[in-house]
């Protein structure tokens, strides 16, 4: 019987493949983004396995699978990255219509708030500290025309804007009356 293995050397130079041909050095930007959107989806998993609201999983589940189809037109080829993409408007509107359900249930503070006030609210916050430099990240792609879907960063925009509204929630239930803010009062 065969064993299987779980690792294949193949990166052992210090260069990875691409989704179609070629090969890319790790340290590639591309590559950057890449790990970037992997840690966030990390992340992400970190939050469904600390959440208490019964709203927060699925969205969070569903914003992981999102993030591996981003991973993977980004990982893509030029000539391949067309047949990876499935993040356009509409997954951003999907974005756009959970913030807005959410946004009815939430206080909105006004002023910054500290990360903390619950598990979950501080693995949100991380989280979207995470898919913010994801973000930022696949800016440098499409700003230097290494990729050319616009919303994948119009994606990343918004799901970072979930976390926050999830994060809100997260404390809401359980318990936070009100956040803790950046701001001290003497």
């Amino acid at each position: 019987m065969p064993m299987n293995r779980f690792y294949t050397c193949a990166g052992d130079d210090g260069y990875t493949g691409l989704l179609g041909e070629g090969r890319t050095a790790k340290y590639d930007p591309r590559l950057e983004a890449v790990g970037t959107l992997d840690e966030a989806t990390a992340a992400l998993g970190m939050v469904r396995a600390n959440c208490c609201d019964p709203r927060t999983t699925p969205l969070v589940l569903t914003a992981q699978r999102d993030l591996y189809n981003l991973m993977a037109e980004v990982a893509a080829t030029a000539e391949n990255a067309a047949r990876f993409r499935t993040i356009d408007a509409t997954r951003v509107a999907w974005l756009e219509d959970q913030i807005d359900a959410l946004s009815q249930v939430v206080n909105l503070p006004r002023e910054f708030i500290v990360p903390g006030d619950s598990s979950a609210g501080a693995a949100l916050d991380l989280a979207r500290t995470v898919v913010r430099r994801a973000e930022r990240r696949v800016a440098f792609l499409l700003h230097n025309k290494e990729i050319e879907n616009v919303e994948l960063l119009h994606y990343l925009n918004r799901l970072s804007s979930m976390c926050f509204v999830l994060e809100l929630l997260e404390n809401q239930t359980a318990g936070t009356s009100s956040p803790t803010l950046a701001k001290t009062t003497p």
